[in-house]
C-alpha cells in the first residue's frame, strides 16, 4: 500500500471517529445540561525517507487528538417542578457518590425515601457543609432562593418556614480539566480543587438544557459523512490505479 492509501486512511479514521462523535452530540440533543463534544485533529508526521528534500523525507497524516467540551450554559427552560433547579452563570451542584464528591449542571431532582435530594439515579445532594440536604416528612411547598438556600413549611407549624439548608454550588478555575462520568455528573482531575461561587443564581422550577445545536450538528454529520464517502471512492480508485500499473508492466514484461 503505498502513501495515498495511508493517508486517506487516516482520514477515514479520523473521520469515522467525527462521525461517532456528532452522532453522540444529536443523541444527547435532550439530554439536560448535556454538553456538545467536537474532536480536535493534529497533523501526524512520519518519517519515510533518511535523504532529499524534507518535503520528500516526511508523509503528513492526520490524527485524531483529542474531544473538546462547549462548556457554554444551555437554555434555561420552564419546568414549574419545584424540584427541579438550574444554575444561571457558573457553577455545579454538588453530589455524592461511593466514589467520592460529583459535580453536575443536571438539577432534576426528586426526594428520596428517607427524605433526601437526590439525582434521578438517587445520588445525594449536598449542602454547603457537604451533607445530604434531607426535607422532613409532612413537609409544606419547598421554596428555593437564588443564592441555593432551600426551605420548606414546618410540618408542625404550616405558616412557618424552615431552612433546610444551602446548596453546595462549587466552580473551577478550568472546566476543562473536569472528567465527565456518568448521569452527567463530572470528575476534577487530580489536583483540581473547587470553590465556592460568591454569588451563585439557582433558578428554581427550571433545568438548563442541553447546548446541542440540532441544526448545526446534523449538517455537519451528513458533511463529515460525505467526506468518509469520498475518501473511500478515491482508496477505490487508487487501489485500481496499482492494479493497472501491475497489469501493464506484467504485459510488457512476457512482450519484451
Amino acid at each position: 500500500m503505498e502513501n495515498t492509501s495511508y493517508i486517506t486512511l487516516s482520514r477515514q479514521t479520523v473521520l469515522r471517529r467525527q462521525m461517532d462523535v456528532l452522532a453522540n452530540n444529536l443523541a444527547n440533543i435532550s439530554t439536560p445540561a448535556f454538553k456538545s463534544e467536537a474532536l480536535m485533529v493534529i497533523e501526524h508526521d512520519t518519517p519515510i525517507a533518511t535523504q532529499g528534500p524534507k518535503s520528500m523525507r516526511t508523509v503528513a497524516f492526520v490524527k485524531d487528538f483529542a474531544t473538546v467540551r462547549d462548556m457554554s450554559e444551555g437554555p434555561l427552560f420552564h419546568t414549574d417542578n419545584p424540584l427541579d433547579m438550574a444554575i444561571s452563570g457558573p457553577g455545579y451542584f454538588s453530589i455524592q457518590t461511593p466514589d467520592g464528591e460529583r459535580f453536575t449542571r443536571q438539577g432534576a431532582f426528586l426526594l428520596n425515601g428517607k427524605g433526601q435530594l437526590v439525582t434521578m439515579a438517587g445520588q445525594p445532594v449536598l449542602d454547603a457543609r457537604g451533607r445530604p440536604i434531607v426535607v422532613p416528612p409532612g413537609s409544606g411547598e419547598i421554596e428555593v432562593a437564588h443564592d441555593g438556600t432551600i426551605s420548606a413549611r414546618n410540618p408542625a407549624l404550616q405558616t412557618q418556614n424552615v431552612v433546610l439548608g444551602q446548596l453546595k454550588i462549587s466552580q473551577f478555575d478550568n472546566e476543562y480539566m473536569l472528567k465527565r462520568e456518568a448521569n452527567g455528573l463530572y470528575k476534577p482531575d487530580q489536583g483540581v480543587t473547587p470553590k465556592p461561587v460568591a454569588q451563585p443564581k439557582v433558578m428554581q422550577g427550571m433545568i438548563e438544557k442541553s447546548n446541542v445545536n440540532g441544526i448545526v450538528e446534523m449538517t455537519k454529520l451528513i458533511d463529515t459523512v460525505r467526506s468518509f464517502q469520498s475518501a473511500g471512492t478515491l482508496m477505490e480508485e487508487e487501489h485500481n490505479r496499482q492494479l493497472n500499473a501491475i497489469d501493464t508492466l506484467t504485459k510488457s514484461s512476457l512482450t519484451a
